[in-house]
């Protein structure tokens, strides 16, 4: 398993990289791990879904400038 660290750090990646299809990025690694039979990998994007949903509920209403 990652360090918490690394967890926000990927999720904060995956947020930048992916924008508002970030949920669907996350579920599409967990579907593919699932069919893997990667508990292991489950659990990481897992832990790192539930980051990117507290970045999200953080985030303001409207873009940075």
């Amino acid at each position: 398993m990652l360090s918490d660290w690394e967890l926000w750090a990927c999720a904060n990646h995956v947020l930048r990289a992916h924008g508002d299809k970030a949920p669907l990025h996350v579920a599409e690694q967990i579907g593919a791990l699932a069919l893997a039979g990667d508990e292991a990998g489950i659990r990481t994007w897992q832990a790192i879904a539930e980051r990117i949903g507290q970045l999200s509920s953080n985030a303001p209403d409207r873009p940075l400038q």
